[in-house]
């Protein structure tokens, strides 16, 4: 049985939560959640939101992804949130 219910979601936390891993996992940093989650936060202000309700929104904007320069955007904004966050850890 399908889950019809409708709900708004900011797909960008998806998108920004998919590539995280891979761009933190070769680096000398920390890697807690608590790292984790302040570069997702700080990148996440810095990108335009993408709110999607339903699963063709969600569809739609998985192409997106796959789109050259909207990867470009999400890795530099992550990439300067690694940054600030490496140098500068809250704990």
């Amino acid at each position: 049985m399908k889950d019809n219910k409708l709900k708004l979601k900011n797909y960008m936390e998806d998108v920004v939560a998919l590539l995280i891993d891979e761009l933190i996992k070769d680096r000398d940093m920390c890697k807690c959640e608590h790292c984790r989650l302040d570069i997702m936060a700080i990148a996440l202000n810095r990108l335009v939101p993408k709110y999607i309700v339903t699963r063709e929104g969600e569809v739609y904007a998985k192409t997106d992804l796959l789109s050259r320069q909207y990867r470009t955007d999400v890795i530099i904004q992550l990439l300067n949130a690694i940054d600030i966050v490496s140098k500068k850890p809250h704990h």
